[in-house]
């Protein structure tokens, strides 16, 4: 097996691109030698910092560069048309979540990796933090007992007027799809299948055309209830993201440390160093370039993917309705246009 260095291409050079920018910096397995955007001076800005060459479009990148993999990091709306484009050329493809904007372009995706025998992959940064890897290995171990309640906060005010994280055009929603992919993927992380949701729609201050604040609630397959508290208009502040009541004890996975406490103890174990951004999603690439290299299956499946997008467009489709919906994976049967 070659250990040389892959040959990637960054495609979109916004923000979360900047982030992928810098932990190329270090990055052994693979270098980015090509980065497209349709604003060529931010295509040639992250080029430059890489020493990699700008192209004004992704089509461009096909015959000019020999690749071994694409980082795709553009807004959602465009993952379905970009990513199939290099799956049906037979490039392994790393895309930003949420994989697309609904199931039946997840599942075309799917389909067309399958076709081209191609790795496709979603990014999910938290999967790859080593406090949560730890927190999934200690409820695993059955030192909580029986796990009865999940509980996530990703509540920060941040002005999104403008943004196109807030233009349901582009982003196919608010806060729900946008952080809220985040959350759905850590339940299924620790928890397993997500069989039931209900989202609940707050009040809107920021004057945007989707929600701001959001809550939603979660049954697992086995039982567990869930809670996500979502929002860009108002501050939890909170020093933990992530808890895990089980009937043993509870864990605690936080910004700057994570811990953990057994019901037969007044103390907290106290593991981990918090979460670091730069880190996680390092892991993430190298995780994907074992993917690329056949060195084994990667964290994330296509499965992990779909389902990601199942339970989102489940909870969208629950809001307003104040009734829980089934999350089967078949949700043709919902409305296509169902309020975002």
């Amino acid at each position: 097996m070659s250990t040389r260095p892959l040959e990637l291409a960054l495609v979109g050079a916004g923000g979360i691109a900047q982030a992928y920018v810098q932990l190329f910096e270090d990055l052994v397995d693979a270098r980015v030698v090509a980065v497209a955007d349709v604003r060529h001076d931010a295509a040639v800005s992250a080029a430059e910092s890489l020493g990699a060459r700008a192209y004004p479009s992704y089509a461009a990148l096909v015959g000019a560069e020999s690749l071994d993999g694409v980082v795709v990091c553009t807004p959602p709306v465009t993952h379905h048309e970009i990513c199939g484009f290099f799956l049906d050329r037979g490039l392994p493809v790393l895309c930003e979540k949420p994989l697309t904007t609904d199931l039946a372009s997840a599942r075309d995706l799917v389909a067309r990796a399958e076709r081209s025998e191609t790795l496709l992959t979603m990014a999910s940064k938290f999967r790859y933090v080593e406090d949560l890897v730890t927190a999934k290995s200690i409820v695993g171990s059955g030192l909580l007992g029986e796990v009865i309640l999940f509980e996530n906060v990703f509540a920060s005010r941040v002005p999104m007027a403008g943004r196109w994280n807030a233009n349901p055009a582009v982003s196919g929603g608010g806060v729900l799809i946008d952080n809220g992919t985040h959350s759905v993927d850590i339940a299924r992380y620790l928890l397993g299948p997500i069989s039931e949701v209900m989202a609940v729609e707050g009040k809107r201050v920021q004057g945007l055309p989707v929600e701001d604040t959001a809550q939603l609630f979660l049954r697992s397959a086995e039982g567990v209830m869930g809670t996500v508290d979502l929002s860009w208009s108002i501050d939890k502040a909170l020093d933990s993201y992530v808890n895990v009541y089980g009937s043993h004890g509870t864990i605690q996975v936080g910004w700057r440390q994570s811990r953990y406490r057994q019901a037969s103890s007044p103390d907290w174990v106290v593991f981990g160093s918090g979460y670091d951004k730069l880190g996680s999603m390092r892991r993430q690439v190298e995780d994907f370039c074992r993917g690329v290299r056949g060195a084994g299956p990667i964290l994330i499946g296509t499965d992990d993917a779909l389902a990601s997008v199942a339970v989102i467009e489940t909870a969208y489709a629950s809001m307003g309705t104040e009734h829980w919906a089934l999350v089967d994976g078949g949700l043709e049967s919902a409305s296509p246009g169902s309020p975002r």
